[in-house]
């Protein structure tokens, strides 16, 4: 009995539903994103391991993407954390992205 009604009790708590971002991005569209962000951070990742300064790429690199997109990187963060919520959404980017990456090599 006692089981029964936590299962009950457990079914009538709300979960919060998903925060939709101001500007939803596609599938298509993070993939496009994510994958040149993977891109800059491996360019800063190399220049970091051969002694170089990233603060300045860290800085307009990010930068210079988002506005490619015509986004700002709070609207990426909050679309990251949209698709994150759906594991099946962001495995599909993320194999997406790999993808890309692979193709590009």
């Amino acid at each position: 009995m006692m089981s029964a009604l936590t299962f009950v009790v457990a079914g009538c708590v709300s979960r919060p539903e998903k925060t939709v971002p101001s500007v939803l991005l596609t599938e298509t569209q993070m993939v496009d994103v994510m994958t040149d962000v993977q891109i800059m951070e491996s360019a800063i990742s190399y220049k970091k391991s051969a002694g170089g300064q990233t603060s300045y790429l860290k800085t307009r690199g990010f930068d210079t993407i988002f506005a490619h997109y015509g986004i700002s990187d709070s609207i990426f963060r909050e679309n990251y954390d949209y698709y994150i919520e759906d594991m099946d959404a962001m495995q599909r980017i993320l194999d997406s992205v790999v993808v890309r990456l692979n193709a590009l090599k």
